[in-house]
């Protein structure tokens, strides 16, 4: 079937805009809705999800797979632009690769029904990398195709409107995508943003007599990569993609680290208690009032002042994203103390990101457009994406640095790695050797249940649990508020091994106990203690999330139904971190404003040359 290649002569909205638009609304919402609740999905519910229940995955772990995950889906524009540009035009890469999207979500929406549900998870993740991805070069292009010299004076109001569907969608999803998963569950917290990527696939394909098709352009494109024109603007803005890309590795925590924040935080803010991830709602919202406001406001302000070119709002944007994440480091340091702030606190926080936001990553994109020779207009808003890959994987690389491994888990699998494979249906106990192998004094037992270490005995435990009853008595002298490790006058003794046991809060309800174990080094995977959660009794007339359902129909009990708070300790070998609380977010803070320092002089040296077409 032939389609029309050629914009209408006419002075009016293309027809085919209306399916766009109503495409690009839903498609973020599915997108957005389902990145919203990732991190909380994989730390809090994954591990539930199949008929037996797993390991939970760290805090760690999971802003590792997040930030893999972002970074993916902006190295696949690459895909979809050879796709679009060479092989099969912009409308039936979209389609195509639309299908692939709605796959990934079905995957997601099937965890827990069959098979292994991190194996779901993670086939939704790369489904949804190559769709979302695919089609992100391809669509605003597409807008474009649709106009004629005639109606090219309606391009910003159709721009804007692509602006407002995206912020549209992505505002209601990140509201109510953490409330289906909170009371629903995770079929349809990740079932609806499937239905809605469905329909803007329907919606999308609806359109297609309405759309100019522009053909793909062949083998032509790649003549657009040999000119030394190209190459040079090309190497003249690689430097600036590299700090963008510092900026999008702080950015896109506000969906993992922010989020894991904020669970430490008080969610009652303006009368109305929040979860975790609906703070994230704040962004779209921001952005849409930030956009005018310094366009038509801010920025005038300052020209009177002096100069404000792109590159300069690019290091304003930058050296703001150096408070922001110091501002959350401020409110890491009060929860390392034991103490609930307010989440307005983080609140503020997003108000300062989105303004540097608006100055690094829009500006970022228009003047990186400007500088590219009109050959390679696509081309190098490929590589603009491509710093939210090198960012966010920058990110996750941190993250998989950090782990440390558990001696527990790694001796469990070497004890076990010749047993038959149903050994998990008869075996309960595994007696672990420690560090010295031959000698038993420090060994470990592990407790095991469906084949994973439901419960640890480690050497010289008894030292770790007076400890602890010593934060404990402090704690109820004090309402339960975890006293300050900087004012413990309590002398909490030495492990099995004579290192000293060091008392760490991590947030207002946890606290670790833990010492240097066998090797006598800090920080190792022998590195043994207890950790111990302080759970308040549960309000008499409060209802049971879908998660806590999901614990009680797999024997695991979390209610505190007692009328006092209980203190339940659980024995650890490794498996912890190296950069934990506060000192997570300084390290990221030093990193931008290492970034943001050395883009002045880069900034200064750098002479723009602008191409736009006739």
């Amino acid at each position: 079937m032939s389609y029309r290649t050629n914009a209408l002569d006419t002075d009016r909205m293309p027809p085919g805009i209306p399916f766009i638009i109503g495409n690009e609304a839903a498609e973020r919402f599915s997108f957005y809705g389902m990145r919203t609740i990732l991190v909380v999905f994989m730390t809090k519910y994954l591990w539930l999800m199949d008929q037996q229940a797993g390991s939970a995955m760290s805090d760690a772990q999971a802003r590792e797979h997040y930030h893999d995950f972002v970074a993916y889906a902006y190295l696949t524009p690459f895909i979809g632009a050879l796709f679009s540009d060479v092989l099969f035009g912009k409308y039936r890469t979209i389609l195509w690769l639309s299908i692939f999207y709605c796959l990934g979500h079905l995957a997601l929406a099937l965890m827990g029904t069959t098979g292994s549900s991190q194996s779901w998870l993670f086939a939704g993740l790369i489904l949804i990398c190559i769709g979302s991805g695919g089609i992100k070069p391809c669509v605003s292009a597409h807008v474009g195709d649709q106009f004629g010299p005639r109606n090219s004076h309606l391009l910003t109001r159709v721009f804007n409107w692509f602006y407002f569907s995206i912020n549209f969608g992505s505002f209601f999803s990140t509201l109510l995508t953490p409330w289906l998963l909170e009371h629903y569950g995770p079929h349809w917290a990740f079932g609806i943003p499937g239905g809605l990527m469905a329909l803007a696939t329907l919606v999308f394909w609806m359109g297609r007599h309405r759309f100019v098709h522009v053909p793909p352009a062949g083998l032509s494109f790649f003549k657009e990569l040999g000119s030394k024109e190209g190459l040079f603007a090309l190497a003249k803005l690689i430097p600036l993609f590299l700090f963008i890309a510092v900026f999008w590795g702080l950015y896109d925590q506000t969906g993992s680290s922010w989020v894991q924040q904020a669970a430490q935080m008080d969610l009652n803010f303006m009368g109305i208690t929040w979860l975790e991830s609906q703070i994230q709602a704040a962004n779209p919202i921001l952005i849409l009032t930030f956009v005018p406001l310094f366009s038509l406001v801010l920025y005038p302000l300052i020209n009177r002042v002096f100069k404000l070119t792109p590159l300069r709002k690019i290091g304003f944007g930058l050296f703001l994203t150096v408070g922001c994440f110091a501002l959350s480091t401020l409110i890491q340091s009060w929860i390392d103390k034991g103490n609930s702030p307010s989440i307005g606190w983080q609140l503020t926080a997003f108000v300062i990101l989105t303004a540097a936001e608006v100055m690094v990553s829009i500006v970022g994109l228009e003047f990186s457009y400007t500088q590219a020779p009109k050959s390679m207009k696509s081309l190098v808003m490929a590589f603009y994406l491509a710093a939210v890959f090198i960012g966010n994987k920058m990110t996750a690389q941190v993250n998989e640095f950090i782990q440390i491994p558990s001696a527990a888990e790694e001796q469990l699998a070497a004890a076990t790695a010749q047993l038959p494979g149903d050994w998990k249906k008869d075996v309960r106990n595994v007696v672990l050797p420690g560090l010295s192998l031959e000698d038993p004094a420090d060994d470990m037992v592990a407790h095991l249940k469906n084949g994973a270490i439901d419960k640890l005995d480690i050497p010289g435990q008894a030292a770790f649990t007076a400890a602890a009853a010593i934060i404990e008595a402090e704690a109820r002298k004090a309402d339960d508020k975890l006293p300050d490790p900087k004012t413990l006058g309590a002398d909490l003794g030495k492990d099995f091994f004579g290192n000293p046991i060091r008392y760490e809060i991590i947030d207002s309800s946890h606290f670790r106990l833990i010492s240097d174990g066998a090797d006598r080094i800090h920080g190792t995977k022998w590195d043994m203690g207890l950790t111990v959660s302080v759970e308040k009794p549960a309000a008499p007339d409060s209802k049971q999330s879908w998660l806590e359902k999901r614990k009680t129909e797999l024997g695991i009990t979390t209610v505190n139904t007692s009328t006092e708070t209980v203190y339940s300790a659980s024995a650890f070998c490794g498996g912890q971190t190296k950069l934990e609380g506060a000192a997570y977010f300084r390290f990221f803070t030093w990193l931008m404003l290492g970034a943001a320092v050395l883009y002045v002089p880069f900034a200064m040296a750098y002479r723009p040359r602008t191409y736009l077409h006739d």
